[in-house]
């Protein structure tokens, strides 16, 4: 099985260097010198990491054959793919490969359906699962402990935790619409009365 690694972005000096944005949880393993790496667009690779250090905050690459900055650059917004065996899993427990993830179910704690994981965004703050609901309409909810609650992978399905709001802010702003709207009433009535005592 297919997965990205990671997406070059711009060249870093004059030595063939890149920036890259990691999209794998085991960078040190993925992207370690020595690996190998197909590409999209394919015509770019087969790519092979030469070495690889941190900068600023910046994982760095350099691959086998490319030596100064205009090679570097031509690589720009290349996706990198590893080949994964399917059943292998993550060293560390409560880790997941994409893969694991999609097209689980997503339900509430109480087991209502919210939807299916159709993609994992993966942000610089944290992971999102875009997640499909049975209308059509799409919800992100953020990968954390505190949200989801549980993979059950053997059952297929994410169970989740929302703070208010998350899944349905719609019923939420219309609470709060009919919470507004309540005083209203009752001072337009309170104010009608001694206008009519006056008449």
């Amino acid at each position: 099985m297919q997965l990205v690694v990671a997406r070059i972005g711009r060249a870093h000096g004059i030595k063939g260097e890149v920036t890259v944005e990691v999209r794998t949880d085991e960078p040190e393993l993925r992207l370690a010198p020595g690996a190998v790496l197909s590409t999209d667009p394919a015509s770019t690779g087969p790519l092979t990491i030469e070495t690889g250090r941190v900068h600023s905050g910046r994982l760095l690459l350099r691959f086998e054959g490319v030596r100064d900055r205009n090679a570097a650059e031509a690589l720009r917004n290349t996706l990198l793919i590893a080949e994964v065996n399917p059943e292998e899993l993550p060293e560390e427990e409560d880790e997941y490969y994409d893969h694991q993830l999609m097209d689980l179910d997503v339900v509430t704690k109480d087991g209502a359906e919210v939807g299916r994981i159709i993609e994992i965004s993966h942000l610089p703050s944290q992971d999102l699962f875009i997640v499909e609901r049975p209308d059509g309409s799409e919800v992100m909810i953020p990968f954390v402990e505190k949200i989801v609650t549980e993979i059950d992978l053997t059952e297929q399905r994410a169970v989740i935790d929302p703070p208010p709001g998350l899944i349905d802010d719609r019923a939420e702003i219309a609470s709060a619409r009919d919470a507004a709207e309540e005083p209203d009433a009752d001072s337009a009535a309170d104010s009608a009365g001694p206008a009519g005592d006056e008449v």
